[in-house]
């Protein structure tokens, strides 16, 4: 699908606190749900203003401070799932993006957004919690065998983003590894891409 911009965008910046959620009759501490912040917002080393994370095993930390989602994936999953009620950050991602495609971008990559800089250090690992926010139990086992997981970076320089926001790529990283390949092999290896 043809992306709007010839240069990838920040379409929506999403933030949420994390919250308590029931399932399967048990209780699920997680900050899956974001929502779009209004207005610029300040990214630090660990987080995003305003937003934080449930489960610090599993995401967050210096190496995962952010999430990024394309826009297109999320048109591929309303046609998959035959779906149209879609929102922003509803991936559980705090960056929804025109473009950066996760089989073009590679770990290590550099990117300016914004006064900020980051570094792409990892595919999402697939957690059941995103499948627990949208209503599909089976799309953690699905973001990765259709080469879309999305992918965590980490902030080099701190400062304000904002939906609108150019996304400069300022570094290419050494391996060329894309983040959709890197993602299909780290499955073979972790049990937690298998849908819970």
């Amino acid at each position: 699908m043809e992306r709007n911009s010839p240069v990838p965008v920040l379409v929506s910046v999403n933030v949420g606190m994390p919250k308590d959620v029931p399932w399967h009759g048990k209780t699920v501490h997680t900050g899956v749900w974001k929502y779009p912040a209004a207005g610029p917002r300040m990214v630090r080393r660990l987080n995003i203003d305003g937003d934080g994370q449930g489960d610090l095993n599993g995401h967050g930390g210096e190496q995962r401070a952010v999430l990024v989602y394309q826009i297109d994936s999320y048109r591929h999953w309303e046609q998959h799932f035959g779906r149209d009620d879609f929102s922003h950050g509803q991936f559980g991602e705090n960056l929804t993006v025109d473009g950066m495609a996760d089989d073009e971008v590679c770990i290590s990559d550099w990117y300016r957004i914004g006064e900020a800089e980051f570094e792409v250090t990892q595919p999402r690992v697939t957690c059941y919690r995103v499948g627990l926010r949208l209503g599909e139990p089976e799309l953690p086992a699905l973001l990765v065998s259709h080469h879309r997981p999305g992918f965590y970076m980490r902030v080099i320089t701190e400062g304000h983003i904002q939906p609108g926001d150019a996304i400069l790529k300022t570094r290419t990283g050494p391996g060329a590894l894309s983040v959709a390949d890197t993602a299909s092999g780290s499955c073979t290896l972790n049990s937690r891409c298998r849908a819970v």
